[in-house]
């Protein structure tokens, strides 16, 4: 990490879907820089390793709770408040999709990953914000994907993200006079336990898919901490209303220039290769 040690000291974190992959990635980076933790998801037993995982990094707190049951949030409100006291960041992380064409997606399929992708992360961010930031000020930042120029076998997912990449800059300019700034990340191809869900077929294509960017790799979890630790400290005091792409220049990608193989990662990935 590129931050002073104690630069969320005193700072109060939510990260919803904080149990695996990048969402457990970016609880442990906050808990590094100083901050109270809550990881929030639905699977208590996945959250209880979690928190063991994390606990020797510093004060962190679990709350079960299902994004897509609008009866269940208050009382997870009632236990963020319980365990932190207030609430300072909020990182929305939760989510899932499976892959399939418009064609294999039933509505029954494509409404589960709306209610969960977009709808859940509304709910969850409203009442975060009435309960806590309303209050006191903070900062929100959600996760996407890079569904800039549309998602191919993934529609309903890069649907409901778009949603949230336009609630970003609706919740950006309806609560700045509180003192929230609202930000998001759309991480490109990210090698992650997320990965681990998917058919062996399906991350074939997606290990090919990695290679479509001008970095030439996937991008790692704590590429994708690092930008929302970025933008959720003061450094990024001035920003709001935006979406930060990490996605080595997969959405700039262009037929006349395609990415070309190349051995050049940075000092501190060195030990990562793909």
């Amino acid at each position: 990490m590129f931050f002073q040690e104690s630069i969320f000291r005193s700072k109060r974190v939510l990260v919803t879907g904080g149990g695996s992959g990048i969402g457990l990635c970016i609880a442990r980076d906050f808990l590094a820089h100083g901050a109270s933790v809550c990881i929030l998801g639905r699977d208590e037993e996945k959250l209880s390793r979690a928190a063991a995982d994390l606990k020797a990094s510093g004060n962190v707190f679990t709350v079960s709770c299902n994004l897509r049951s609008d009866e269940e949030i208050p009382r997870a409100m009632d236990e963020l408040a319980s365990a932190l006291g207030g609430l300072d960041i909020l990182v929305n992380n939760a989510g899932g999709q499976f892959p399939g064409g418009t064609e294999q997606i039933s509505a029954k399929g494509f409404r589960a990953v709306v209610d969960t992708n977009l709808t859940g992360t509304f709910l969850i961010t409203k009442a975060c914000f009435e309960r806590f930031l309303k209050k006191s000020g903070g900062s929100i930042v959600s996760i996407l994907m890079d569904m800039r120029n549309g998602m191919p076998l993934m529609p309903h997912s890069a649907a409901a993200r778009a949603g949230v990449d336009n609630l970003t800059k609706s919740w950006a300019a309806e609560w700045a006079h509180f003192g929230v700034r609202v930000n998001s990340v759309a991480p490109g191809i990210i090698r992650s336990s997320g990965l681990d869900t998917y058919a062996p077929e399906f991350r074939k294509i997606v290990e090919e898919m990695a290679l479509k960017n001008y970095a030439y790799r996937a991008g790692t979890e704590e590429e994708v901490s690092a930008a929302v630790l970025f933008l959720s400290s003061s450094l990024a005091s001035y920003i709001t209303g935006q979406t930060l792409f990490v996605d080595g220049g997969e959405s700039i990608y262009s037929p006349f220039l395609p990415p070309r193989p190349h051995d050049r990662l940075p000092a501190y990935l060195q030990n990562k290769r793909n």
